[in-house]
């Protein structure tokens, strides 16, 4: 679904009625008062009513005859949603949205990585093949660094040629992005050998090798959030 960063009026009331609601300021099963959100953004009711659909695709909110428009329980957002996960870092999200984010990368990429073994193609070595260049030439580059991670991240979910794993980018590229800014804007471990594991497990067809270079480039990316918790830890 598309991200509404910075896309003029209607993008900027989706971000500040989505954010409030995450933030807790707009309570679950509160009822909007529009007239007031109208008058204090200084929106059209017609740019109100078109944020609004925004956020109901999303899970967020609903509109019910007699009641008008009211957030949803939490249970029924769409929290894989890529702008859903950025809202939430943006607003300085539970650390434990971290661990989440690891929990369900630990289950998708491993499996991704050992049907890369079995089914990956020229044209997909050569994605990941320069995704760790991207890597190496990204080095004291922080944003550069983000976005080499994530392309390889994409590749390799791509040589699954699996099109719902593909799809998954969806759902991890937001939050991986989020944690890479983090990690990678401190005192971290050369990421490139970790991923050069897994590619030279996936271009030798070794599945298991491939699966078990993953999980421990997982891991190394556990120790990298743990290294920057832990001056909070110990406060």
């Amino acid at each position: 679904m598309a991200n509404y960063a910075g896309r003029g009026v209607h993008g900027q009331t989706v971000e500040v009625i989505a954010r409030r609601i995450l933030a807790g300021e707009i309570a679950e099963g509160e009822t909007l008062n529009l007239t007031a959100l109208q008058e204090e953004l200084d929106v059209s009711l017609t740019a109100l009513r078109e944020a609004l659909k925004v956020l109901s695709a999303k899970g967020i909110v609903d509109a019910r005859q007699k009641r008008g428009t009211f957030v949803r329980p939490r249970a029924d957002w769409h929290l894989l949603d890529a702008d859903v996960i950025r809202w939430q870092f943006e607003l300085g999200a539970d650390p434990r949205l971290l661990d989440k984010l690891h929990e369900v990368r630990s289950i998708i990429e491993p499996a991704a990585a050992r049907l890369a073994a079995s089914r990956a193609v020229d044209e997909d070595f050569s994605a990941l093949e320069e995704a760790l260049k991207a890597m190496i030439d990204a080095h004291g580059h922080p944003a550069d660094a983000v976005a080499a991670d994530l392309i390889f991240h994409r590749a390799l979910l791509s040589a699954t040629h699996n099109e719902l794993l593909v799809r998954m980018e969806v759902v991890m590229e937001t939050g991986l992005a989020e944690r890479d800014r983090l990690v990678h804007g401190g005192a971290h471990d050369d990421p490139v050998p970790s991923h050069r594991a897994v590619v030279d497990a996936i271009r030798s067809r070794n599945e298991s090798a491939a699966e078990s270079a993953m999980r421990d480039l997982l891991a190394k990316a556990v120790r990298d959030v743990e290294k920057l918790r832990a001056p909070k830890d110990h406060r």
